[in-house]
């Protein structure tokens, strides 16, 4: 059960069948399922490995829905499967307090689902903090990374991974991607989640493969197939069946990016940073190639951005701003490259886009992203930077979640960051069982306006906080 990019008056909801038959959703605003409405879902057959989506519109704004899901026969509709329930909560059209939850990299570098920790732990505290919804930042799964039934840990115990098939290798077919999906719903904690908190969810490289862009060839002895275009192909088919997405998306060619409107206080503008990506290179280039957003999202953020009418404009960026994120020992695969000067290479793509925040006066924009598998809080000043035509601004960091954790990174200075806050682990690829997994959650009071992040550990403990004012357009 899950529910995806739900808005003031329209909600995806998601589920998978054990064998042929139709979805059957109802809806109730009490969990007793008192005066249900009945709305029939698609048929799913091994097509969508017997996943469907149900769309629903005309719902009421600011309100708390249950659902539930049941299977129903093909052959005779007395015969159907037990009913599984969850829940979302609409957008309001006025301005209440709201609060949401983001975070990424889910079950990495060998880190599987523990049944000692419920599944995933961080699970337990991201459902107790009851958010409107959860903003994934990417690498929902770790097509590349395969695990094992058991890892020793540098204490001498041991932490025990379930195993199954499709997770015992690199996914390359297409059932081996929708492996990936399938596992990660082992964990009964996450799905416990993900049942009662809507997603907003975007891609990043490893629900392909690692640092991956289009056009690329591996060079990887895991991999019998190395046309990286074939395995994206795979695993934008697989993350669309097992991803509550709505089809809101301008891109033709089936691009992520998309604006969630969520009320006056709120507007989220999903980026896809991974499938217009030039190849990985050393980073200095000086003539821009769109190989970051590309000119047709750019148009698109920028004429979005300027029709927003919320208070509070938050950007999920997948690729962080600043942070030198390496690919080897010479190429770069996030944005900067540690050049200290003007713009250069994937720079070139996103300074244009700061440039106009500034020119139009939309302010109030928050970053959001994930990535490097640790927490930070980064701001941003022309008065620190090469580049200097931009409005200052926040980007938070956190992740992961039941993965390595890492870092932390260095930050290139050509925006003018500074980090103000930072929790990384002592060594590289940590595991979770040492605790260094992270979400954040960001907060909107209804009378006020005033947007508050808080960067919270595997416990839900609250690390370091940052309040923000809004300021007049």
């Amino acid at each position: 059960m899950q529910s995806g990019d739900v808005r003031t008056r329209k909600a995806v909801l998601w589920s998978r069948a054990d064998r042929p038959s139709r979805l059957i959703a109802e809806l109730s605003l009490d969990p007793s399922f008192r005066k249900a409405v009945t709305v029939p879902g698609p048929v799913v057959t091994p097509r969508t490995d017997l996943t469907g989506e149900l769309d629903l519109a005309r719902l009421a704004p600011g309100t708390e829905y249950h659902f539930r899901i049941r299977a129903v026969d093909l052959h005779d509709p007395r015969r159907s499967s037990e009913p599984v329930a969850g829940r979302f909560r609409t957008a309001s059209e006025r301005a209440v307090d709201l609060s949401f939850l983001w975070s990424g990299d889910i079950a990495g570098q060998g880190w599987g689902v523990n049944p000692d920790f419920g599944g995933f732990r961080i699970a337990d505290a991201m459902r107790a903090r009851n958010a409107d919804f959860f903003l994934c930042s990417g690498d929902n799964v770790y097509a590349d990374g395969p695990v094992t039934e058991s890892v020793v840990l540098p204490d001498g115990s041991t932490w025990k991974n379930l195993v199954i098939e499709e997770k015992a290798k690199v996914a390359e077919t297409l059932d081996e991607y929708r492996g990936q999906y399938k596992y990660n719903l082992l964990a009964d904690n996450w799905r416990a989640f993900l049942a009662e908190t809507p997603q907003v969810t975007q891609w990043d490289d490893h629900e392909v493969t690692n640092n991956w862009y289009p056009g690329e060839i591996l060079d990887d002895d895991r991999y019998t197939v190395s046309d990286v275009d074939t395995l994206a192909r795979r695993a934008r088919q697989a993350f669309h069946e097992y991803v509550p997405v709505a089809k809101i998306s301008p891109d033709p060619e089936g691009r992520l990016y998309r604006v969630i409107n969520y009320g006056p206080l709120l507007d989220v503008f999903v980026l896809d940073m991974r499938t217009h990506k030039d190849p990985n290179s050393d980073g200095t280039e000086t003539v821009p190639d769109g190989g970051l957003l590309g000119e047709r999202q750019t148009r698109w953020l920028l004429r979005e951005l300027k029709k927003s009418k919320a208070t509070w404009k938050i950007i999920a960026n997948d690729l962080p701003v600043g942070l030198i994120v390496p690919d080897g020992d010479a190429a770069q695969e996030g944005v900067g490259q540690g050049d200290p000067g003007a713009p250069r290479g994937r720079e070139l793509d996103l300074a244009p886009v700061l440039s106009f925040l500034k020119r139009e006066g939309i302010r109030n924009h928050v970053w959001l992203t994930a990535d490097v598998h640790y927490t930070a809080a980064h701001h941003y000043s022309p008065d620190r930077a090469a580049f200097t035509d931009f409005d200052p601004f926040w980007e938070f960091v956190s992740g992961p979640l039941n993965a390595g954790a890492f870092g932390p990174n260095v930050l290139d200075p050509t925006f003018g960051p500074k980090a103000e806050f930072v929790a990384a682990p002592p060594a590289p690829n940590t595991s979770p069982a040492e605790g260094f997994q992270f979400f954040g959650e960001v907060s909107i009071d209804g009378k006020t306006r005033e947007l508050t992040v808080d960067l919270r550990d595997i416990d839900g403990k609250s690390l370091f906080t940052k309040s923000l004012t809004p300021e007049p357009r």
